[in-house]
């Protein structure tokens, strides 16, 4: 087993900028509640004007989205500042791993900025790569390794990207993930057992995708946890797996239940349960729709007035949808306050500080992407761009 788990330090007592991110903040950040924070936002973003761009993840706060240049999923966003060669900085109002993604398709010229580092993805950090790694090589002792086609899911580290490349697997988003899993089964035609997927990191995506999108049966898939030998399953079990799911989830999408569906059910009438596939696949069993991000919203977008909607996603997103569209009776599908807490973590503090910085000449939080992990992920990217009909949206 590999030795990557996260160290164990006494409350107060020491930290590991290696493992958490940003817990090494250089300057001082302005105080929440300082009311000219809006202004000094605005005067920041005016000054440097055409050499910065502002991307908003769709679960960031309305306090930062009202200063993005334009708001959608990660790769959306990430091609968006591709399309922005004039744009010097790329302020990424979201995620450690979307701006990775967003340094692996811009210029070379182009700088990246994350304005707070800690901003994670607890379901990215739980695919680590020497944990990958450690489970391609039991695959292989195993004797399935040259059956198995790995395709992660955007929502994961540009390591994890890169393996994927390295080792003939692809990228994929939550809208094209059926696509991504046919093309790699059509990868290995002759493999004896047949061939097999190994889905990284989310395991409700890749269970609702091969069961509900593509026919598999829940027996034709099996969990991978690191922490196990053989992931947890026998010599024979893998063998007889089609897809093999990484133990990994979404911390808000993982929160919603089957038991919350039924109760709205019986308190709205005619509500209507719309829910993202990162959800546990016995929630998306009981949904009415189930799409990505953007679909939701278009879903909402396109419903006549007075319908009712569940909505089972993050809580920033739900709650704009509800403020854009009060013509809807629009509730959370859960009992409590469900914010991605890493995403929240990009303030309007964090975004002055980043912009500020930047005004005065200094560079803070600059995501970089090593060459050789950039090269090989934008191998397994290329191969999800290549995919036949159908769009790339998270």
């Amino acid at each position: 087993m590999s030795t990557v788990d996260l160290p164990l330090l006494p409350l107060g007592r020491g930290t590991d900028p290696s493992s958490e991110r940003g817990v090494e903040c250089p300057g001082d950040l302005p105080p929440a509640s300082d009311p000219d924070l809006v202004e000094r936002a605005r005067a920041a973003k005016e000054a440097l004007g055409e050499k910065v761009f502002v991307l908003g993840h769709h679960y960031q706060r309305d306090e930062v989205i009202q200063f993005a240049d334009v708001t959608g999923d990660s790769f959306k966003l990430a091609r968006d500042a591709a399309a922005r060669p004039e744009a010097e900085y790329i302020v990424f109002c979201g995620v450690h791993f979307m701006a990775e993604s967003a340094d692996i398709l811009t210029a070379p010229t182009q700088k990246v900025i994350l304005p707070d580092l800690a901003a994670g993805c607890s379901m990215a950090d739980m695919a680590r790569l020497a944990q990958v790694e450690d489970a391609w090589d039991a695959l292989t002792d195993a004797g399935v390794v040259d059956a198995v086609v790995p395709v992660t899911y955007m929502n994961s580290s540009a390591d994890i990207k890169a393996f994927c490349g390295r080792h003939g697997g692809a990228v994929c988003t939550s809208s094209n993930a059926d696509v991504a899993l046919e093309w790699a089964f059509a990868q290995k035609p002759d493999a004896e057992d047949g061939a097999k997927v190994l889905f990284l990191p989310d395991q409700h995506l890749g269970r609702n995708t091969a069961v509900l999108k593509m026919g598999f049966e829940l027996d034709d898939c099996v969990v991978w946890d690191p922490r196990r030998p053989n992931g947890g399953n026998t010599v024979e079990e893998l063998r007889a797996a089609r897809v093999i799911l990484w133990k990994g989830h979404c911390s808000v999408h993982g929160r919603f239940s089957a038991d919350v569906v039924d109760e709205l059910r019986a308190s709205i009438p005619d509500v209507q349960i719309l829910v993202h596939p990162e959800c546990t696949h016995e929630v998306v069993l009981k949904a009415d729709l189930v799409g990505s991000t953007e679909f939701i919203i278009k879903t909402v977008e396109a419903a006549p007035p007075g319908s009712s909607w569940a909505i089972g996603t993050e809580l920033n997103l739900v709650k704009r949808l509800a403020a854009r569209h009060p013509e809807q009776n629009i509730t959370f599908l859960d009992k409590t306050v469900c914010y991605c807490s890493t995403m929240n973590r990009i303030d309007l503090p964090h975004l002055v500080w980043a912009l500020e910085s930047l005004v005065g000449g200094t560079e803070v939080n600059v995501i970089e992407v090593d060459p050789e992990t950039e090269e090989q992920a934008k191998v397994a990217l290329q191969r999800m761009l290549d995919l036949p009909g159908r769009s790339h949206r998270d």
